[in-house]
């Protein structure tokens, strides 16, 4: 099976070549891909030592970033390496500051697998959730390279699980410790025959329970907030667009936030001409419009984090259409309630804080409006919700410290 794993991949590569013509995205993986070899042998001409840490894309990344700072504290002098696999990541973080050097990973061929860790020579290995690369795997064990897995998840329908995947549980050998995320994970590993494995939970919460300890301070939305309550609408799609619209043209005391997923010129254009409020866009912003208006169109990047902290209520995109939810634990972490459309079974954080009741799914305008009306008009309620948000996030953080614990021993 190893054998067939080797060609199959070996085809991948041949074939995304020429889906690059097709695909803007696969043009971005391969294109990216062509010089990996000597951008990272030009970065590690000092002899200095390295941490390697492998995220999927730009979510799993999110993840580690507790992890990495924590490596930055206990190995000063250490540099650290990011590999991506997906573009989404390795597009949009082109330079952290607990990172030294960012990279795409090379396809996972025996030889890519050889080179990559001759010219890197980590001395540990961190990869997070559940991308697995056998190849990378078994040459880290071969090398004998401290590794981890961190935010670790595993389901029954994985390949480790099946009669026919026990070659790949042998790359599983070169994780020194597990830390997973639940209990069933744990449980799945011990059924084929690891023990080395920490129920620590997700990192995620550390990291968006961080971002209470830094200024979440913007002046232009506490001016547009003028004291009044403020409903955000975070990482919105058309989709979500249509739950919402009719409420918002309905409600002219509130003031509404929304940050578009997609902040294309037309796509905006459409959204603006669906509102009958006044409204004012960051890229046309004046501060004489701001606390006048009832709409702020945030048509841009990186504020929608800070702006959550401002909100009264929040609403999380996604989940109305199939493009997949957003983000729920960075609102929850400011402790204020949430709506989001109904596609949330996937979504295991989700589908925690609906059962708490932190959290509201609607599949209809009318539903929307129902709930969010009662947020709105019943303060009681509503503070209700966001403090069982804000608590959800503070009992689940701490999977940062016990790996940090276990790597300090």
């Amino acid at each position: 099976m190893q054998t067939v794993y080797n060609a199959l991949i070996n085809l991948s590569g041949i074939v995304l070549k020429s889906a690059g013509f097709f695909s803007g995205k696969l043009q971005k993986f391969t294109e990216g891909r062509k010089e990996l070899f000597p951008k990272l042998e030009n970065f590690c001409t000092h002899d200095q030592k390295r941490i390697w840490v492998h995220a999927a894309s730009l979510g799993e990344f999110e993840m580690a970033v507790p992890v990495l700072k924590v490596l930055k504290e206990e190995f000063p002098d250490h540099q650290i390496v990011v590999s991506f696999f997906s573009p989404s990541g390795y597009e949009n973080k082109k330079k952290h500051q607990y990172v030294d050097f960012f990279t795409y990973l090379p396809l996972d061929t025996p030889h890519n697998a050889q080179q990559f860790l001759e010219i890197l020579a980590p001395e540990m290995a961190i990869f997070v959730k559940y991308d697995f690369w056998p190849n990378f795997l078994l040459e880290l064990k071969r090398r004998k390279i401290r590794s981890f897995l961190i935010s670790g998840v595993f389901k029954s329908s994985q390949l480790f699980f099946q009669s026919y995947g026990k070659w790949m549980q042998k790359s599983l050998q070169a994780f020194e410790h597990f830390f997973v995320q639940d209990k069933r994970s744990a449980e799945l590993l011990k059924q084929i025959g690891f023990t080395n494995c920490t129920v620590a939970g997700d990192n995620r919460f550390d990291r968006v329970a961080a971002q209470l300890e830094g200024s979440n301070s913007i002046d232009f939305i506490e001016t547009f907030k003028n004291d009044k309550t403020l409903f955000v609408f975070g990482s919105s799609w058309p989709a979500d667009e249509a739950l919402y619209i009719d409420f918002i043209n309905k409600n002219p005391s509130t003031k509404f936030l929304i940050a578009p997923h997609e902040i294309h010129a037309e796509k905006i254009a459409r959204l603006e001409s669906r509102l009958k409020l006044q409204t004012v866009k960051y890229s046309e912003m004046k501060p004489e419009y701001l606390a006048k208006s009832q709409v702020f169109i945030l048509d841009t990047i990186g504020y929608l984090g800070k702006s959550y902290s401002y909100a009264d209520i929040a609403y999380v995109g996604g989940a109305a259409g199939n493009t997949g939810l957003h983000n729920v634990l960075e609102p929850a972490t400011f402790g204020i309630p949430i709506i989001t459309g109904e596609h949330i079974q996937k979504f295991p954080e989700a589908l925690q804080l609906e059962k708490l009741a932190g959290l509201f799914k609607v599949s209809t305008a009318s539903e929307f409006e129902k709930i969010a009306e009662q947020l709105l008009t019943d303060i009681e309620f509503r503070q209700k919700a966001g403090m069982i948000s804000g608590h959800f996030i503070n009992s689940n953080t701490g999977a940062t410290k016990i790996f940090q614990e276990y790597i300090s021993l």
